[in-house]
């Protein structure tokens, strides 16, 4: 049985594991094409995808792996930014290599991937920009300064490009979940055990919200998404 999504073809930063994973099996299930970028190159053993060694830090491996799921599958027409890293520290005591990589990942890395795929997702006639950004991107966290920094870029990149993409028919959306059970969850400085997972959404959860955002008429765009576990307090 066809799908809304039967057909299209999707690039995905960060799609090794964790929230990327989760996404892409689920695009699969859809009969999407898939263009997996990660820093190990995996393609999952999905049917109609292409592993793609990229660090998003780099700019160059960026534009050549969006441009290698372009020819692989003749278009590309949704773009899923991804990849990510936190490190939590109070601002004084956040180690300067840190904080490099999480704005170098985080902000540039959404900044080199949205660039590289914009004019094919133009090309398109009907692309779909999608940010995995966080609740971080939208309040201020304590002990989480730079990781929110980066996120809070995130988000307002998205929202501008909603504004310049608009009327080429791209549609461009924030997806903010709290928090996610994967190991990102227990980085560096969160002060988190495993114990602490239970509860907290999963990959899958987010990535049948991104599901929920691809498949709106094209009448329609969804600005911002924003979800927490039940568990999780309602900040600010």
């Amino acid at each position: 049985m066809s799908t809304k999504l039967e057909g299209k073809v999707a690039f995905i930063t960060g799609a090794s594991r964790g929230i990327g994973a989760a996404v892409a099996r689920a695009l699969s299930g859809e009969g999407v094409k898939l263009g997996l970028a990660s820093r190990s190159g995996a393609d999952l053993g999905l049917p109609e995808s292409l592993g793609l060694v990229c660090d998003v830090r780099d700019r160059g491996q960026v534009e050549k792996a969006v441009a290698a799921t372009a020819l692989r599958f003749g278009c590309l027409d949704i773009c899923i930014a991804n990849a990510g890293v936190g490190s939590y520290h109070p601002l004084a005591e956040a180690p300067p290599e840190h904080i490099e990589e999480m704005i170098d990942v985080n902000l540039k890395g959404t900044i080199y991937t949205y660039r590289a795929a914009i004019p094919h997702l133009i090309a398109s006639g009907a692309g779909d920009l999608v940010t995995i950004a966080s609740e971080a991107g939208r309040r201020g966290l304590p002990g989480e300064a730079v990781y929110c920094a980066s996120k809070f870029g995130q988000v307002g990149l998205t929202r501008a490009l909603d504004h310049e993409l608009r009327e080429k028919n791209v549609r461009c959306t924030n997806v903010c979940p709290g928090g996610v059970a994967t190991d990102f969850a227990l980085a560096e400085g969160h002060g988190r055990t495993p114990d602490a997972l239970p509860g907290m959404m999963s990959a899958e959860d987010v990535a049948e919200v991104v599901l929920f955002v691809l498949t709106r008429p094209r009448n329609q765009r969804i600005l911002e998404t924003a979800f927490r576990p039940m568990k999780e307090s309602s900040w600010g």
